[in-house]
């Protein structure tokens, strides 16, 4: 076999609708001799096209020639994975694609089916934590996290992003509907919708990792209420929201309590860059620039940004 009949097979399964491919579904074989590299991709393709036509012992047969030739290949790990879970083997899908997120962890595609995994094992609480980590890197999944609650049982939780949801003007018609049974089935849950105490802010925020309007509230809740609570979500802020100016603020003003004055001076400088056109905003940073500077016995310092902080707060 050449690499023109290669060509001439991937061409024909291209060409067949019933044959889907991922981005993460080709493998690249590389360092292989050009025999090898022939052979693994003649088996490989040799697999989707009996998955394709719901022969999944033969795919998997032809995947285990593909990892004997070049072992622990991403894509074949993922389609090992693929196989067993549609032959209903739950403990062998997880394993395959375990090992396919020890090399990939953030492949949303990945991910995805592992959720599939641990929802066919009616697991539904690792099903949601693996999409709470999906929807930090795609907001738009977040439906797929509701259906989830709804299947875990999870009322308040559910119903609480889809408030969230409805509020940015993102809930489908089959969640509306959906909200809409279920408050008048359960009409507590109405009641909790929107909790503004501190636990209900974090249980808010671990469904909608995308809004910077619940973390803000979080910090400055936070900040008069448990400086543990401060530490932990302002450091988790700059990694969300790295051009925010108010998460710098808030993160160096956890390290001055924590008397970490160099950091919480550093995290200041780099966020005051930030500041646009927010004489307030900006006054605040050079106030807790001194706060830093007098943790230090730094008193000269410490003067001279109080003093910055006074004539931006004077100006009209």
């Amino acid at each position: 076999m050449n690499r023109r009949i290669v060509i001439l097979v991937v061409l024909g399964l291209l060409s067949n609708p019933f044959i889907s491919f991922s981005q993460d579904s080709i493998p690249a074989a590389k360092d292989l001799s050009e025999e090898k590299e022939l052979r693994f991709q003649q088996f490989f393709f040799k697999a989707l096209s009996e998955k394709s036509i719901t022969n999944y012992d033969k795919a998997i047969k032809n995947l285990e020639h593909c990892n004997e030739i070049l072992p622990n290949n991403l894509s074949v790990l993922f389609e090992f994975s693929k196989n067993y879970l549609l032959l209903n083997k739950t403990f062998e899908a997880k394993e395959y694609i375990r090992k396919a997120l020890i090399q990939k962890p953030n492949n949303i595609w990945m991910l995805s089916h592992l959720v599939e995994v641990h929802k066919k094992e009616r697991d539904f609480k690792s099903a949601i934590e693996i999409q709470q980590k999906i929807v930090k890197m795609d907001s738009s999944k977040r439906d797929d996290l509701v259906y989830l609650f709804l299947q875990d049982r999870d009322y308040p939780r559910a119903v609480a992003l889809m408030n969230i949801l409805e509020s940015e003007n993102g809930l489908s018609r089959n969640l509306r509907n959906l909200k809409s049974s279920l408050e008048k089935r359960r009409p507590n849950l109405v009641e909790e919708k929107n909790p503004t105490d501190l636990k209900g802010l974090v249980e808010r925020f671990k469904n909608d990792t995308s809004s910077f309007s619940i973390l803000k509230a979080i910090l400055e809740k936070a900040d008069k209420e448990d400086k543990e609570t401060l530490s932990k979500y302002s450091e988790e802020a700059i990694s969300l929201f790295p051009a925010q100016p108010f998460v710098y603020l808030m993160r160096g003003k956890s390290l001055n309590y924590q008397k970490a004055y160099k950091k919480a001076l550093t995290i200041l400088q780099n966020g005051i860059d930030f500041v646009i056109d927010n004489t307030n905003l900006e006054a605040t940073f050079y106030e807790e620039m001194a706060n830093a500077y007098l943790g230090m016995k730094n008193a000269t310092k410490a003067t001279e940004f109080k003093n910055r902080a006074k004539k931006l707060r004077s100006i009209k």
